[in-house]
């Protein structure tokens, strides 16, 4: 264990060394925090570490490998002694998910009456069981800071009060994977919230919007800037900020 504290909050992202992670990053960067870029890959993290012109730092973190996330606890606390955010953005549209594969043709093969389970099971693996180990080895951590956020970076596509209306555009994108995983990391969202409700940490759901990313085949309309404005916002409350919420940048509340 480190026998000093580091002087700067300190925040870690998931899923941080492309995307709207990566810009979640480099924001934060530049708001003074130290920032831990996690990446499945160390080299990728590195690579991206490199494109940001502050205090960030690549580690290795697999949020579906038990080993990896207990590892990088133990480096933080190891390292800099102190974690004060916690931003949850490691998130798959769909296991071996095809780098050109059209909206339209992962919409159609995600139909519940076709999707494969395994498709299923390892999207849940990353976007809501990922996010919730990570949650459970870095808590310790944010518990000891003076006060804590926890942003889980969910979509507008989990909201099952938009999906509900016939008369919402992207009713038909509601699937069993990546939209679904999404309803299940805002309840993950509330129950933390109420865990922690005595506690000095706020947990909070954002959404990014529709944003130009791997994850949509770059068919988005907004920018990574656009996407990761909510989730720093929210990074950045401070200790009397709300939790419990789900937010995006314009809209403002998001209904479950």
């Amino acid at each position: 264990m480190t026998t000093t504290t580091h002087e700067k909050r300190v925040a870690l992202i998931t899923g941080a060394n492309q995307g709207i992670g990566l810009q979640i990053a480099k924001d934060l960067a530049a708001q003074g925090l130290t920032v831990l870029v996690g990446s499945r890959n160390l080299a990728r993290g590195r690579e991206a570490v490199d494109t940001i012109d502050a205090d960030a730092r690549a580690i290795q973190l697999d949020v579906t490998d038990a080993a990896s996330i207990a590892a990088a606890a133990k480096g933080i606390r190891a390292e800099l002694g102190r974690l004060d955010v916690l931003v949850n953005n490691a998130a798959i549209s769909r296991a071996n998910q095809r780098p050109d594969e059209p909206m339209a043709e992962w919409a159609r093969a995600s139909r519940p009456s076709q999707v494969s389970l395994d498709d299923v099971r390892a999207v849940w693996e990353t976007n809501v069981f990922g996010a919730l180990a990570v949650y459970q080895a870095m808590l310790p951590l944010l518990r000891e800071a003076p006060h804590a956020s926890i942003v889980n970076v969910s979509s507008g596509l989990g909201s099952l009060t938009w999906s509900s209306d016939p008369a919402h555009p992207y009713r038909a994108l509601f699937v069993p994977t990546y939209s679904a995983s999404k309803t299940a990391l805002n309840a993950m969202t509330v129950s933390m919230a109420i865990e922690l409700q005595s506690t000095k940490i706020k947990v909070n759901a954002v959404s990014p919007g529709f944003t130009k990313t791997n994850l949509n085949n770059y068919e988005g309309t907004e920018t990574v800037e656009e996407g990761a404005a909510e989730a720093v916002r929210v990074a950045l409350l401070g200790e009397d900020g709300p939790t419990g919420g789900f937010t995006h940048a314009t809209i403002g509340k998001i209904p479950w």
